[in-house]
């Protein structure tokens, strides 16, 4: 049986944001996480607070952490 638990560890944007859309490509996924991220207004405060910038291509273990709390584990 595979474990399901997710790794909080620093991941490339793109990487993460196909964990979140796993369904469609890579550059799409990153522009939907993006997306989340500017349209929610805490989480994009929250974000900056820890060192996020809107170009960012490698996100924090502290970033990946923030994303978790506020939208949830991805299904990967």
């Amino acid at each position: 049986m595979q474990d399901d638990k997710f790794i909080v560890r620093a991941y490339g944007f793109g990487e993460l944001a196909q964990l979140y859309f796993p369904n469609i490509t890579k550059k799409s996924a990153s522009t939907q996480l993006r997306r989340w991220i500017e349209s929610d207004k805490f989480l994009r405060k929250e974000l900056t607070q820890a060192g996020y910038k809107f170009c960012q291509r490698l996100l924090t273990p502290r970033q990946v952490e923030i994303l978790i709390l506020i939208i949830g584990k991805p299904n990967n």
